[in-house]
């Protein structure tokens, strides 16, 4: 059996563009934004994307606190600076004047309300996927802001699309902290940006134990550890290296805080 490829990650769309970390070809981000309150680097994260959907509610979100980022600007210009391309979703929580507001302005919008199976995140993860030509897909990632925080079932929703999409690259995101999934068909090398991120950090499995988890770069590093919810798990790890590596026979989540001052 051939050893497992490594992937590498990098959280360098919290630092200003050009991205910082030289491991890997750059990667394409794009961005969805949920209808919970923006991260306070969302502009930050807004410039680094190529495509950006609002779900849902996520439209009202931009239109209310994109502004509020920018007092100084008058809110007009820094609406139309920051005009998604994208509005998907059930069209149950966007209001009125702000669905108005983005069709005026040529904002593709698309109702998916005869779709009941699927989360809204789901939806524009889908539409993210269908507009991205198969070539490029290996270097796509996929924002999500406003991931965690308010309603536990949503926050659940949002950690089963990480699984449902393990092919594709997504990061979910808090002012506190990120997650995104580390697919058992890898090797994997975490790049740490330690002006923006750090250092607790959390290593676990969802659904399936792991029966065998080694890591490097961390405190308390596991060494062919078995890990399962009612058993151990890793929380509560401090980052040591600006490298982390993780090999697992299971797929694992992993999540890092963001620094309070990263703005």
């Amino acid at each position: 059996m051939e050893p497992a490829k490594w992937m590498t990650h990098s959280s360098s769309f919290l630092l200003p563009p050009p991205p910082q970390c030289n491991s890997g070809p750059a990667l394409t981000y794009a961005l969805v934004v949920l209808n919970q309150r923006l991260p306070r680097f969302a502009p930050l994260i807004w410039n680094h994307a190529r495509l950006r959907l609002c779900a849902d509610g996520g439209a009202n979100r931009i239109y209310d606190e994109m502004p509020e980022m920018f007092p100084d600007e008058d809110p007009v210009e820094v609406r139309l600076r920051h005009k998604p391309d994208v509005i998907k979703g059930d069209m149950d929580s966007i209001r009125s004047e702000v669905k108005e507001y983005y069709i005026n302005l040529g904002v593709n919008i698309v109702d998916a309300s005869h779709d009941q199976d699927t989360t809204d995140l789901h939806k524009c993860i889908s539409y993210i996927c269908d507009c991205t030509p198969d070539i490029e897909k290996p270097n796509l990632c996929i924002l999500v802001a406003g991931a965690l925080g308010g309603r536990f079932d949503h926050e659940v929703g949002n950690l089963n699309v990480l699984y449902r999409f393990s092919n594709i690259r997504i990061i979910l995101l808090s002012d506190d902290s990120l997650i995104h999934l580390l697919p058992k068909t890898h090797r994997h090398k975490i790049c740490i940006q330690p002006s923006v991120e750090g250092p607790n950090c959390g290593l676990f499995p969802l659904g399936t134990p792991s029966s065998s988890t080694t890591t490097t770069g961390l405190q308390w590093n596991l060494t062919n550890t078995s890990m399962s919810f009612g058993g151990l798990i890793s929380t509560s790890n401090i980052v040591c290296d600006e490298k982390i590596t993780v090999h697992s026979d299971s797929d694992l989540v992993w999540t890092i805080s963001i620094k309070k001052e990263h703005k």
